[in-house]
């Protein structure tokens, strides 16, 4: 017999609460028929569910929206990548703009097609040219997923190059076929049995020696496809203090964006 599917009726509020002057939205669900309070962290939101029944006691909303800003105010502090995950960053026509080592000035154009989609890097200047009339958010999503992609051309040669140098220096592994750059958020480096390397993009924030950790860990999964002792033996052959990089970004990965 089919298991049915317990149905909870609930309201749901948007609200925002600000931690250390960053605005973070929160989907703050009522429901019926729930017993506990619970915080998750959404894709766009944080998302707080709550007993309806309680909200209805003289003074208790106060006192659970109280418990909220604590817990989350509490795990920040754990994990300060979470006061990052739900800003948008916002571009300005003219502006200064840094990659690593790297400084450009932005000029952004919105013109009224809809193909109106490109982006380019000449000297020092990364054009960017977008549909007209796109909403805040969409806008600037937009924009950085140009910026990745032109920022990622400019940089290809010196990452590929570097590749070569590290793999010469410390394996030379007779196997490397292709070096792909992707914006990715959930690692910073994979590759394949087949000899494919991909690299995130978002390391062109990172410094010179954190990009080599994330080349030679990449490396190494050529000769060890595992994480085990003899793995991070390869690694720390190449590079001993590889351990302070993947500090560094365990610290600071959450700034490395566009």
């Amino acid at each position: 017999m089919a298991r049915t599917k317990r149905v909870i009726s609930k309201t749901v509020q948007s609200r925002i609460h600000e931690v250390n002057g960053v605005a973070l939205p929160v989907k703050y669900y009522k429901e019926l028929g729930r017993r506990s309070m619970r915080i998750s962290f959404g894709k766009k939101a944080i998302l707080y569910r709550v007993p309806l029944e309680l909200t209805r006691l003289p003074g208790k909303e106060q006192e659970m929206w109280d418990w909220f800003k604590e817990s989350i105010e509490k795990q920040i502090r754990k994990d300060p990548s979470l006061l990052h995950k739900y800003q948008t960053k916002s571009y300005t026509h003219g502006e200064d703009y840094h990659v690593g080592q790297r400084h450009y000035i932005l000029s952004i154009s919105e013109k009224g097609s809809r193909k109106s989609l490109r982006g380019q890097i000449v000297g020092d200047i990364i054009y960017i040219e977008i549909p007209l009339g796109l909403e805040y958010e969409a806008r600037n999503k937009t924009i950085k997923k140009l910026l990745s992609r032109v920022i990622a051309k400019d940089f290809y040669p010196h990452i590929v190059r570097r590749v070569y140098e590290l793999n010469q220096q410390f394996y030379q592994l007779p196997n490397i076929k292709s070096i792909s750059l992707k914006y990715n958020t959930s690692n910073w480096g994979s590759c394949s049995t087949s000899g494919n390397i991909n690299l995130s993009t978002r390391l062109f924030f990172a410094p010179p020696a954190v990009i080599d950790y994330v080349i030679i860990h990449e490396l190494a999964h050529f000769i060890e496809h595992n994480h085990s002792h003899r793995f991070w033996a390869k690694v720390a052959e190449a590079m001993p203090d590889y351990k302070v990089y993947e500090d560094w970004l365990d610290e600071h990965g959450s700034e490395c964006d566009f």
